[in-house]
This record gives structure tokens, sequence and C-alpha cells, in this order.
């Protein structure tokens, strides 16, 4: 039974004497059961047994009277009730319960208890009848008398014992509630010590393990709580518990930081340990993660410190108390600050006020003031920013940011820089856009969204759009929309769409657009770094006109010239045949065999002769131009010598040179050789130049041929010493008929040069002129050593 299960457990606290007393209780109250179910048993087998021996009847009334006299002994009430019957037998005195001797009103439990009592005492008298669970209950009459309710299932019935508990019963059942309330508490300690993390543990009074929790057991690494306390498994080393036991023996508290392996790890405990009258009680708290983290914020504080000393911003902390725990390079540099008088962790006014003496701080009307102003961000939650211009001209930006533990951190950032590259670029936004609005083009910028972002004034009056609409940033699909009003070439707007909106292969194009009010427009479009899209619209109406006028005029000149040379041709053939009779005939005449002439008539006949003769060369040389303008010219190349050819030339001028008194000196090294040209072209060619250069040089004057070899070419050279040719006349001198006498009595027909330099480029060779004024002219041609001969002439 559970009353007797908890008087068991309450004698394991009591003496020897009240045990003994307790014993004696216990088996009178086991006997009383025996025996009234043993009575209840009998007087039912007697009443069925109505055809047995008399004897055996006189038996059992004897037996039943002696179990009913053993049962009646003690002050109780028995109630059993058959199995599927409402029919109870009540047995014993039923004045222990309520006054008066009515067996019956014993089941009324309301009458002699409290009403929650009977309702108790109602239920769980049911439960036993219908389920044979069992109960034991104390109850408390209306007189306040303690009645101990028993219910059993006994044989197939229910027993229900009332039984007056008053004295030493009620002692102890109240000694046997206190025991499990006291080892119910025990177990609820023991439930939450276990449940702790930490290793928990107690010893006895000689120092040996008594106690320990789960987690104890598991640093341990046992099986449970009783195998580390079978095994005596100690977390501590001998150290660390010989100094728990000095502690133990002077009857002190034990609270240190010690190391320990527990499962298998190195680790750290915060060990606390008390003494007791039958001996301690301790506890470890592991403390590893707490030790780990605080080195690493070390660790991390100082590389956080490392870092804010490689920053250009100068930053400094001073904490609760308002002195310096830490400043960088930067703010010691930025102030000149000396770094002894720093590292004294001096406070944040003492700072300020060493700064104010170097005239390192806004010059304030009230300092104390601005101080206390600033002092505001130790009050502060929220990071506040302050505009420094101090009376060197810099200006700093500094912030003040209260921190989490206290204090507050200064960042101080120069923007001198800054602040004067934003006043550059505000200066260049405005002259950038005073230069738009003023330019003549039409331009438009538009963003990699391909919205307008920028435009000018001619933008607007060229494809007559509104500033309204302009302003509201519109799309490039409406903008081309807004122009094919006044030009519908679709093509152009489209390629003009995809540069604007292009992501890749974003390349500049270029067209050219002719609206329909004959407006001619050049368009334009440059991709810009940022993804942007520069567009210019330039009007070139006027150039277009006057390009056309011009090209209309030179097709006019070219025909002009077409039909200038055509007739130059012509008349040089027509001429030739007729000039070349009056030249024989004129032979003829000068031949004696045809009869003697008078003086007079053989002068006019030289007159003739060397008028016709240089008529002829004139003609010659139109032919031969002509030949070569029209590609018909060939050259007949041989091996030709340098020389040789050189003193040809010079023989068709000895005339002009006695005329004149001039001077010719022909330079060239004896053994400068041969190289391939056409020979007659060669010598006609260095007669031009000799003729052009005595024709200009003065009376007495010197006139220079030279010839020299170079790499893989010749070049022949003609000096004079004339008043040479004016700079902008130098690109004249080899066009036909150009000639101009600079001063001098030379008149030429302006063909000579002409015919060197085409006679030259059909050659492969170049020529040069170098002049001076007033110092004469010196013409440079060079002839390659090998070449093809060329079948038509350089332009």
């Amino acid at each position: 039974m559970d009353v007797v299960d908890a008087i068991h457990r309450a004698a394991g606290a009591l003496g020897s004497q009240e045990i003994a007393t307790l014993s004696l209780t216990l088996g009178l109250l086991f006997f009383a059961v025996l025996a009234a179910i043993a009575l209840v048993r009998t007087r039912k087998a007697a009443e069925r047994a109505e055809t047995g021996s008399r004897d055996q009847a006189m038996e059992l009334h004897a037996e039943i009277d002696r179990l009913k006299t053993l049962l009646l002994s003690e002050p109780q009430v028995l109630v059993a009730w058959a199995a599927a019957t409402d029919e109870a037998d009540i047995l014993g005195d039923s004045g222990i319960v309520m006054a008066g001797s009515v067996p019956e009103r014993v089941l009324a439990f309301g009458s002699w208890l409290e009403p929650a009592a009977a309702q108790r005492m109602e239920q769980a008298v049911e439960r036993l009848r219908n389920d044979g669970r069992g109960f034991v209950m104390t109850l408390t009459t209306t007189t306040g008398r303690p009645i101990e309710a028993e219910g059993r299932a006994v044989g197939g019935r229910a027993v229900l014992r009332l039984r007056d508990v008053s004295g030493i019963e009620r002692e102890l059942i109240d000694l046997a509630a206190r025991h499990d309330k006291l080892m119910s508490d025990v177990e609820t300690m023991k439930a939450l010590l276990d449940s702790l993390p930490a290793p928990v543990w107690a010893r006895d009074e000689n120092g040996r393990l008594v106690f320990v929790n789960s987690a104890y057991a598991r640093a341990v690494e046992a099986k449970d709580s009783t195998d580390a306390v079978a095994r005596e498994a100690e977390l501590l080393d001998r150290a660390a518990r010989d100094e728990l036991a000095r502690a133990r023996g002077a009857n002190e508290p034990f609270s240190g930081r010690l190391p320990a392996i527990a499962a298998g790890q190195r680790r750290i405990f915060d060990v606390v340990d008390a003494p007791s009258g039958a001996g301690s009680a301790g506890m470890a708290i592991d403390r590893t993660e707490v030790e780990t983290m605080r080195t690493a914020l070390a660790r991390m504080v100082e590389a956080h410190r490392r870092v804010l000393d490689q920053l250009a911003t100068g930053v400094s902390i001073y904490n609760v108390d308002r002195k310096l725990i830490f400043y960088n390079t930067a703010f010691r540099s930025l102030f000149d600050l000396d770094a002894a008088m720093l590292d004294q962790t001096p406070t944040d006014s003492a700072v300020l006020d060493t700064l104010r003496t170097g005239r390192k701080l806004p010059e304030e009307q009230d300092y104390r003031q601005w101080k206390l102003a600033l002092y505001e961000a130790y009050r502060a939650i929220e990071p506040k920013e302050h505009m420094w211009h101090l009376p060197d001209g810099r200006t700093l930006r500094v912030v003040t940011t209260p921190n989490p533990e206290g204090g507050v951190t200064y960042l101080y950032d120069d923007v001198t820089e800054r602040l004067d590259m934003h006043r550059r670029y505000d200066a260049l936004i405005k002259v950038q856009s005073e230069t738009l609005d003023h330019l003549a083009e039409a331009v438009a910028v538009f963003g990699s969204d391909g919205r307008v972002r920028l435009h000018n004034p001619a933008f607007q009056r060229m494809w007559k759009l509104s500033p309204e609409s302009l302003d509201q940033h519109p799309h490039i699909e409406a903008v081309t929309a807004w122009c094919q009003v006044l030009h519908d070439d679709n093509t152009v707007w489209r390629a003009l769409r995809g540069a604007v909106t292009a992501i890749e292969d974003r390349e500049p194009i270029v067209a050219r657009v002719e609206r329909r009010d004959g407006m001619m427009i050049d368009m334009t479009t440059m991709p810009l770094p940022d993804g942007a899209t520069l567009v210019t619209f330039q009007d070139i109406s006027d150039t277009v006109n006057v390009e056309r006028a011009l090209l209309e005029r030179n097709e006019a000149l070219v025909a002009a010239d077409g039909i200038k040379i055509d007739f130059v041709h012509h008349v040089s053939y027509e001429l030739r045949s007729p000039l070349t009779n009056i030249i024989g005939f004129a032979h003829f005449l000068g031949d004696p065999a045809f009869g003697p002439l008078t003086g007079k008539q053989h002068e006019y006949l030289g007159y003739i002769t060397t008028s016709t003769n240089a008529l002829l060369a004139l003609i010659n040389n139109i032919l031969d131009l002509a030949t070569i303008d029209a590609g018909a010219m060939s050259l007949t190349l041989s091996e030709v010598d340098i020389r040789a050819s050189m003193e040809a030339a010079a023989e068709g001028v000895l005339d002009r040179l006695v005329k004149d008194n001039l001077k010719l000196e022909i330079d060239a090294a004896p053994g400068i050789g041969n190289f391939t040209a056409d020979e007659r072209r060669l010598r006609q060619i260095l007669f031009n130049l000799l003729s052009n250069a005595v024709g200009f040089s003065p009376p007495n004057g010197t006139v220079t041929l030279s010839a020299e070899r170079r790499a893989g070419a010749v070049a022949f050279t003609v000096t004079d010493r004339g008043p040479g040719i004016p700079p902008e006349q130098k690109d004249k001198v080899f066009d036909w008929f150009e000639t101009d006498s600079m001063g001098s009595d030379h008149r030429g027909t302006g063909l000579g040069l002409s015919l060197v330099r085409s006679f030259v480029e059909l050659h492969g060779g170049t020529v040069t002129i170098d002049s001076t004024l007033g110092q004469g002219t010196t013409v440079t041609c060079v002839f390659p050593v090998q070449h093809a001969a060329k079948q038509i002439a350089a332009a």
C-alpha cells in the first residue's frame, strides 16, 4: 500500500525506538486488513452453504466471530462490495466517522465530510468499484477528526477501510508526507543540477565524490553520474584538487580559474567550491569560449588599430572619462602634434587647448561655448558632422561618433582639395553650359537609358522642339519621332536610335541629312565613357551650296582645260607641218647651189632660220607634254655616260654663255660612270635646266652643273646665282606656261621645268627646288640606277 510505503520511507529517517513502534503498528494494520478480508469471505461462504453440515457451520461461525473480534479490536469501519452489485457489507464502529452508530450512513460521505472531500471520496470509490484502482487518502471529518481512507480490490470485491489515524499514526503520516516532500525536493534539485551544462559535484567529509551531474559525467567521459561516482573520476588535476582541499581545510570557499581536460579537450573553467558540515559542493563553469572570444577580440581590436593607423583620415578615440586612448598617424600628422604628449593619454579638453594654442582650431568668438557644444557628443546617440575652417586655409570635416561603451570617436578628414575640386567642377559645369548654349551646332547628350540628359538652344531651334518637352528628358524614340516631321528618312533615325541605345559595339556614326525645307545637316554621334552618347547636328547648308558652286566651276575649268589642251595639240600638229616646210625652204635658199644671196638677204634668212628653229623647239616641247599627258610617252633606256651627257647638254648653251659672259662649271667625279636612262631625254632635261639657269643668271655670273652618286641613285644638280624664287611661287614653276622674269631679261615659254619634272618622273626619279631670294636657285634631279621604264607620266 502507498501509505505503508510512505511510512517505510519515513522510517529511514527515524531512530530505533521509533522504528520499533512503527513496526508494531504496521503489523497491526496488516493483520486488520487480512482479518477483514477473511471475515467477509467467511460470511459469504456461510450464507451460501445452506446444505452444509452443522459442524462446518458452527466452525465457520466460530471463525467469523474470532476474526470479527480481531477486526473490531481496532477502531475502524470496513465496507465491501461484491462484483456486479450495489449492496455493501459494513463492519466496524461507524462512530469513528460520524456521531451515532448508523452503519448505513457511512456511505453518505457528504454527511460527515466536507463537500470537496466528499466529492474526492465518491470519485475514488467509483474508480475502485469500476476499475479496481486502489487509493489511500487522509481526510478530515466535519468534527475535525483525521480519517485514513484506503481502497483495495481483494478477491473480486472492492474493499474500503476507514480508520482513525489520530495520535502516533497521524504523526507518522505527517512525517512520511514531509519525507516525501523532502525527497521530491531532493529529486527536483537533482534534476535541476543534472540539466545544468556546467559540471557539479558533491564530496563527503573525506573528500570522496558522492554526487556528480550529467555534465560532470560527460566531462570525465563516464557512462553516467553513477559510473563517475563509482570510479571516482576526477575532473581537476592533482594540483587543483590539493588547492581546493586546502581551502576546505581552512573552511573557506574557493573561487578561481583552473585548466582541465574535459571530454578529451583542454578547457578553462571558473571553479567554485564551498565547504559544508557534511563535506563540500562545487561547480565548474566553462570559460574556454569566453577566453577564446576575449583573445580573438583583442586580436581584432589590435588589427583594427593597425588598419586605422594606415588610414588617411585622422582618428582619435576618447573613453568615457574623456581621455585619449587611441590616435592614428594621420591624426598626429594632420595637426602636427607631439607623439610624447599624445602617449600620456591627455584629456579631450587638453588636446583641444593644445590645438587652439597652435591656431589649429576654428577661430570662435566664444571658445568655451563652442567646446561645450562639441562635448554634446558624449551624451549623444547619433553621429554628428562638423566643418572646421582653420586659420591656415584648410577645411576639415569632423565627425563625432558616440562609442557604445562610452566615449567618443573623432574622425578628421581634410576636405580642402575636395571642396576646391567641387568649386572648380561647378565652375566647369557653368562654363560648359554657357559654351553649349552659345554653340552654333545643335548638341544633345543621351544617357545610357536613352533619355535626353543635356541639350542646347540650337538643338531646340534646329528641330523646332519646345523646351518644356525636352526638360522632361524624353526617350530617343520620342525625339526621333518629333524630328521625322522635318526629315522622314527612317534609315537615319534607326541608325541614331541604335547608336544611342546600343550596349556593345558602340561605334560613332556620321550621316548627312537633307530636310524637307532644303537645310543640309551633318549628324555625328560619339560614344562617351559613362555609357552616354553625344549627338551633334551642324547646319552645312551654306557650305554645301558653296561646294556645289565650286564643283560646277571646277567642272567648267576642267572642261576648258581639256578644250585648251585639245586646241594646243591640234594647233601644234597643224603648225608643225608648214613650219617644217619653211625650215626646209629656208635651208634651200641658203644653199649656194641655188644661187648667191645678197648680204641683206643672207641676214634675213638667218633670222628666219633662228625663229623657225625656236618655234620648232616650242612645238616639240608642247607635243612632248601632250604625249606625256596622254600617257603615250615611252623611254628608250640604255647605258648612259653621265659625264658625256653633261657635256653634250652644256654645248647647247655655249653661245648664250658667251653672249652673257657667263661661266659654266661642270662638277663630276672622273670615274662617275654610267647608269640606265633615256639618253635623249636626259640631255633634254639637263639642257632645259641649264637654259633656265643661264636665263636667270646675272652677267658675269657662274652656273654650276654637278653630278654625284648616291645610294641606289644618281643626282644631277644645276645651281645659279640669280634672284631666286619666292616661296609662294615654288609650287607653280612646274605648271605649263608658268613664267616669271623675276626682274631679269629672261623670257621663256614656261614649259622647260614642266618637261623636266615629267621626264624625271618617267624615269622614276624626283625633282626638288631649293631657292633663296637674292642668292639663287638649285634644282636637283635624282634618278634611280636601275628601274623599269614607265609608260605613263606622273601627275
